[in-house]
């Protein structure tokens, strides 16, 4: 065995331990995929490198009354930088999406199936850009901006009585985008581990329509539009080297609610002659 492949160890294993908790916290169920570090991944003479990820967000969107969203998302990231200071990328991916006590009865008239919208499976695409500025070897400060849009509606169905009269709507929620940036700070320590965190600010909304409005449910009363309650939160992560281009990178956010990540990223070598 070599030398500190021993630390090597313990450091992985911290940083998996460190995921196991970030999701046994944030239950079984983020939008856009990780912020990732603040330094650029690519070769210092400039190239590419790719990531799959899991995703998990979880927030509070407002109208009329207040309502709890979430999503597990699963991404494919391709980004091109160089000089470990300048970085754009993109992503697609599939996420689902529910909506705590969105059919929610708010009249005693009206009865309904269910209480929360549910719908899966629906595709997305991520693109952003982040510049970083070493202040020396180990120290170093981030600039990041990244939207995302979703190309399909989600949908789900209710029915019930309403005013002694069965009714069956569809709920449509569509338009759904957000655009989010932050600063973050970083620092690499052994065998290049970084640990970064920072603050965001971030904005992001959706269209509500239902194919037959009923006075009695809220977010189906009529056309609407839902967005994020709080437009600044919190971030922070570790990326660790797994040997070969890889790393393993685990972050956390705390808005209005908590969310979490986790992705492996690879970082194309030069080829030898």
């Amino acid at each position: 065995m070599k030398p500190g492949c021993g630390m090597h160890n313990r450091i992985l294993t911290l940083a998996i331990f460190v995921s196991l908790i970030v999701f046994t916290f944030s239950g079984t169920s983020f939008a856009g995929g990780l912020f990732g570090p603040p330094q650029p991944l690519s070769r210092e003479e400039g190239g590419l490198n790719t990531a799959i990820g899991y995703a998990y967000h979880e927030d509070k969107f407002e109208n009329d009354g207040e309502y709890i969203i979430r999503q597990n998302q699963i991404t494919s990231q391709v980004a091109w930088g160089a000089r470990n200071l300048w970085e754009i990328y993109g992503r697609i991916g599939i996420a689902d999406l529910e909506i705590d006590d969105a059919f929610r009865p708010v009249s005693g008239s009206t009865t309904a199936s269910r209480n929360d919208f549910e719908d899966y499976e629906k595709f997305f695409g991520t693109l952003g850009a982040k510049v970083f500025y070493p202040f020396r070897e180990t120290f170093g400060i981030g600039l990041f901006i990244q939207g995302s849009y979703f190309f399909s509606d989600f949908t789900d169905k209710v029915s019930g009585i309403s005013n002694g009269g069965p009714y069956t709507t569809e709920l449509e929620v569509k338009h759904f985008w957000d655009i989010q940036s932050g600063i973050g700070l970083q620092a690499t320590i052994l065998r290049g581990v970084r640990l970064y965190a920072g603050p965001y600010v971030y904005y992001s909304e959706a269209k509500v329509s239902p194919s037959l409005s009923v006075a009695g449910l809220q977010l189906a009363a009529g056309e609407s539009t839902l967005k994020n309650k709080t437009e600044a939160g919190g971030f922070a992560g570790i990326l660790v080297p797994l040997g070969r281009g890889f790393h393993l990178n685990v972050e956390a956010r705390q808005s209005e609610r908590f969310s979490a990540g986790i992705a492996v990223t690879y970082t194309y070598q030069n080829r030898r002659p």
